[in-house]
């Protein structure tokens, strides 16, 4: 059973950025399905590290839009992307050097933060971004 599904409540009305969510998910469950059956420390450490990289990617591309579009909430968004970086990298390097496991807290945490930044602060750009022709 799939730790986090995707819902249309989590639709932005961006289709690039509603896809990237949805990878988003599918990255938090294969993480979380690798960690019930217990995968080894290869196959969850490489899951984890794409979810670091498409995570950074995926914020670099709603903040390169912000940027463009002048959006007026880009500085507060760009600060609470960056803490989701800082903390899904110092749980990266705590597993990869064997000091943590990957627990079902903090598939709590990366599930709850995901969900709450995109009902949240993601929606907040949605009438924005529709406003100027961004579908």
């Amino acid at each position: 059973m799939a730790l986090l599904s995707w819902s249309e409540s989590y639709a932005v009305n961006v289709k690039q950025f509603d896809d990237q969510h949805k990878k988003l998910v599918d990255l938090i469950n294969a993480l979380h399905d690798g960690m019930k059956v217990g995968k080894g420390k290869e196959v969850l450490g490489g899951v984890l590290g794409e979810l670091c990289e498409y995570t950074c990617s995926h914020f670099a591309a709603e903040e390169r839009l912000m940027k463009i579009h002048a959006f007026p909430g880009y500085e507060e968004h760009k600060k609470e992307h960056n803490l989701l970086v800082i903390k899904v990298q110092e749980i990266q390097q705590q597993f990869l050097a064997g000091k943590a496991l990957l627990t079902q807290e903090i598939m709590t945490f990366l599930r709850d933060w995901l969900t709450k930044h995109i009902q949240g602060m993601d929606k907040k750009y949605s009438a924005y971004f529709n406003g100027k022709g961004i579908l």
